[in-house]
């Protein structure tokens, strides 16, 4: 007799509880798989910690402890094969995009490059200008929809860069850089005096048979920083606990003072007790919640190739984010995403957001019934009428 194990992954309604993905003007009514959260409830050992804080009822400033410290090195060694983390290498600040903000401020003066791969999240464009950096730009090479280095075009504008922005594993492509792209990254970065910030927030996110490398197991000086978080993970991103990893101790120092300036260096009591939770007592659930994911990209990957074969989705490897090619359907990817929008009432992200144009971002970290009813409206649109829908 087969004993039914628990199942540790909820998915949870989140219409009607004010969270940006689902409550916001812009989605309100809408089926949104575009913000790059989950709809799935944090694990119970994360809940279980901030209730216990809760009971507490003193929410005041917050000092954070070694056991934060800890549960961060062990996690990363005992997952990652990441050692050398220590107290003095870490700098704890709100969310990883306050943290690049802060690190660009330290290490970059106005004017200068800072190269990010295109498509690139969002945010990378906003930090750089804000820093009124310069951005420089090395789009991705597409091979059989498969996101690749094209590594002349990268050594070329690497030397116009004071700072590599890498989003590792990266979004919105779903690649995960391999070994050997890492280090031939920072090989071309070291040769040309290039500071790299790793933005990795996507790491524990891998498929099948795919490894995350960590920059910082790679890298062969201490010229760069690494900016990890549970916020992606485990579903936490609204308690705004983030940290910089930076070997380097007078690099560390100009980071460390930038975080202060910045006034993104206090972190409040539920973010502590959720990441210590998070790295000490979550592993089962994290790795149930990777094949739900991975479960999620494999259907929508079938579907759309048997039933929208004009669209292409591209072969990821990690992340919760399925991006896709629409550029057969001859219309803008902003065009096609205002069209489901107002006539199907479904949210994805357009290419064009991030830097490229032809491909939609959807978010797969939802439930199934989810993303089959999303994939119904964008049949409904992109397909002719006479097309039988397959519910």
């Amino acid at each position: 007799m087969l004993v039914k194990q628990d199942v540790l992954v909820e998915y949870v309604n989140r219409s009607g509880t004010n969270c940006y993905k689902w409550d916001s003007d812009c989605a309100r009514g809408l089926l949104p798989l575009w913000v790059a959260d989950m709809d799935f409830k944090s694990p119970a050992p994360v809940i279980d910690a901030m209730q216990r804080r809760l009971e507490h009822g003193v929410f005041g400033y917050q000092y954070v402890p070694e056991a934060y410290y800890d549960a961060i090195a062990n996690w990363f060694a005992r997952r990652h094969n990441w050692r050398g983390i220590t107290r003095n290498k870490i700098i704890f600040t709100t969310g990883v995009v306050a943290a690049i903000s802060a690190i660009l401020r330290a290490m970059t003066q106005p004017g200068d490059g800072v190269m990010v791969q295109t498509p690139a999240y969002n945010c990378f464009f906003t930090c750089v200008a804000n820093l009124e950096c310069r951005l420089t730009d090395s789009p991705l090479a597409v091979n059989d929809a498969h996101y690749e280095v094209d590594w002349q075009n990268f050594e070329q504008q690497i030397s116009q860069a004071r700072v590599f922005l890498l989003c590792n594993p990266h979004n919105p492509t779903g690649r995960v850089w391999t070994r050997d792209e890492l280090m031939r990254m920072a090989t071309v970065c070291e040769r040309h005096n290039v500071f790299v910030i790793a933005d990795e927030i996507h790491c524990e996110f891998t498929f099948p048979g795919v490894r995350y490398t960590p920059y910082a197991t790679v890298a062969q000086t201490n010229n760069y920083c690494t900016c990890i978080s549970p916020s992606k993970a485990f579903n936490i991103a609204g308690l705004h606990c983030a940290n910089i990893f930076v070997p380097d101790a007078d690099i560390y120092q100009r980071i460390d003072h930038a975080v202060n300036v910045h006034e993104v260096c206090e972190l409040n009591p539920f973010g502590v007790e959720a990441l210590i939770a998070a790295y000490n007592e979550c592993e089962a659930w994290l790795d149930e919640l990777k094949q739900v994911i991975y479960d999620n990209y494999c259907y929508l990957s079938d579907f759309v190739k048997r039933h929208i074969p004009q669209l292409t989705v591209t072969r990821a490897e990690g992340t919760f984010l399925a991006w896709v090619d629409v550029s057969a359907l001859g219309i803008s990817s902003e065009e096609l995403c205002q069209q489901l929008a107002e006539k199907q009432k479904v949210l994805f992200n357009p290419a064009e957001m991030y830097g490229g144009k032809g491909y939609i971002r959807i978010n797969i970290a939802t439930s199934r019934a989810n993303i089959e009813e999303a994939l119904l409206r964008l049949l409904a649109v992109v397909s002719p009428p006479k097309t039988m829908l397959p519910r």
